[in-house]
């Protein structure tokens, strides 16, 4: 792979100039999940500027692209997120969101044109390629419905093996971090309704005050991970909302508890809503109170095949890249799902920024862009070789 690999660093080098303005373009002009109308357009120009060549998708938004080699081979897929958050960006830099409220906090515009750059490379030399390339900007990661959506609209229809990334701020720029196994965790979501019963704040002994019952159930559920979970799992169950009550001296009926469970293990994720639902329901009924839990099972974890993280690693040797070890995070991405149903691998893409994903003063380097770029043409180009 020297000739070629050599030849993507070089063409990607070239590149770098027009990847930033095409980034700093999508940056100042963000669009939220399946929103992203312009965001579409621009990129579906800069690919048939480029006469590559693209699929229908019958999606609102989002784009499918394909590059086909000079021999028969298999198909792999490669995906970029292209939505951003409803974030107001406080960065100050010159091409800073011109969209109140709107921000790419998350680095999917530098996923969007890393992913436009290894295209456009990809096509250069697809004479050297055995096989075919799919690439996806998927729609509405954020939402965790774009990666459902773009696989019944078909884009994994013939492909035999899937690769994406997301940026990571933490890691310098020419780093990678690959990891065999989970890497991100499995998310779902719960609701709890209490229902006590309302009445005056200095006659509480007349009233079954559903803050107090919510408030126990907060307490309680912590008790889930160390007592209800296999000390060899890893879990997460966090509380992000407890609303109830409208106004200071009146006891409320109603209390409504809403927040999110993460864990790597399918065994844990499968065990802990029946758990959760008798700690809710027990606790509530020893405050003379009911509650009721809803659960809505989103995500599983996203988790790495051994021989497609074998086939990133031999990329990033190849293009002379640092490789460590991924760090798992208990932060959810929809690409779980297209890894049910093809082996696919998942990497963080070292950016040297100075904030964490989702924060108003997010950055990266953009640096990164062309590496990334040339790592992904590269990455394709092994795995055509090795997946077929």
């Amino acid at each position: 792979m020297t000739t070629i690999s050599t030849a993507f660093r070089e063409r990607a080098a070239s590149l770098q100039p027009q990847l930033v303005a095409m980034r700093r373009e999508l940056h100042r002009f963000p669009e939220l999940s399946n929103e992203e109308y312009e965001t579409t357009s621009r990129i579906r120009a800069w690919l048939t500027e480029a006469g590559i060549r693209l699929l229908d998708l019958d999606l609102p938004t989002g784009v499918l692209a394909e590059v086909k080699g000079a021999r028969p081979g298999p198909t792999i897929l490669l995906r970029a997120d292209i939505d951003a958050l409803p974030v107001n960006e406080e960065t100050g830099l010159p091409y800073t969101s011109q969209i109140p409220g709107k921000m790419h906090a998350c680095g999917h515009d530098f996923h969007t044109v890393s992913m436009i750059g290894a295209t456009k490379l990809l096509q250069e030399l697809a004479g050297e390629l055995d096989g075919t390339v799919r690439i996806l900007f998927q729609p509405a990661e954020e939402l965790a419905v774009g990666a459902r959506a773009a696989i019944e609209a078909g884009v994994l229809e013939g492909v035999t093996a899937v690769f994406g990334m997301h940026n990571k701020p933490e890691l310098p720029v020419g780093t990678i971090g690959i990891r065999t196994g989970p890497l991100m965790a499995s998310v779902d979501r719960f609701e709890i309704d209490v229902f006590g019963k309302g009445g005056h704040a200095g006659i509480p002994d007349a009233a079954v005050d559903p803050i107090v019952v919510s408030s126990a159930i907060v307490g309680a559920l912590q008790t889930l991970v160390s007592r209800g979970v296999s000390p060899h799992h890893s879990a997460v169950v966090s509380v992000c909302k407890l609303q109830s009550g409208s106004t200071w001296n009146v006891i409320p009926d109603s209390g409504v508890l809403e927040g999110t469970v993460r864990t790597f293990q399918p065994e844990a994720r499968s065990a802990i809503p029946e758990r959760m639902k008798r700690i809710v329901e027990s606790v509530a009924e020893g405050y003379g109170a009911q509650a009721r839990l809803h659960w809505t099972a989103m995500l599983p974890a996203v988790n790495n095949d051994g021989r497609m993280a074998a086939i990133m690693r031999a990329a990033a040797a190849a293009q002379g890249l640092q490789v460590t070890d991924a760090i798992p995070t208990m932060g959810g991405e929809d690409f779980a799902l297209y890894q049910e149903r093809v082996p696919g691998c998942f990497i963080w893409m070292g950016t040297g920024g100075t904030e964490q994903w989702h924060h108003p003063k997010f950055t990266l380097n953009e640096d990164a862009l062309a590496i990334s770029a040339s790592y992904f043409a590269e990455t394709a180009a092994q795995a055509l070789k090795s997946v077929g």
